[in-house]
């Protein structure tokens, strides 16, 4: 995650829940692209997912990514926790 972002660069941060055969397990996901200059289209390059069997430390470490993600200059998020 110590990755440097270019200008064009689009982080995806989501707080997922996935049905298994045991109970639910949560998962945060976040996702890499960057749009091509060549033409225009969004490449996805990285996808990094943490998994919780707990919904609280699944927040707290989606908290914790968003802040790390806020200091680096990503600031729009359309997810209210």
């Amino acid at each position: 995650m110590g990755q440097d972002y270019l200008p064009n660069s689009f982080v995806e941060l989501s707080l997922l829940d996935e049905a298994n055969q045991l109970e639910t397990i949560y998962c945060v996901r976040q996702a890499h692209a960057e749009l091509s200059e060549i033409d225009g289209e969004i490449m996805w390059d990285q996808e990094e997912v943490d998994h919780h069997w707990i919904l609280n430390e699944a927040k707290r470490r989606y908290a914790e990514r968003s802040l790390a993600l806020t200091k680096r200059g990503f600031i729009y998020s359309d997810m209210d926790m």
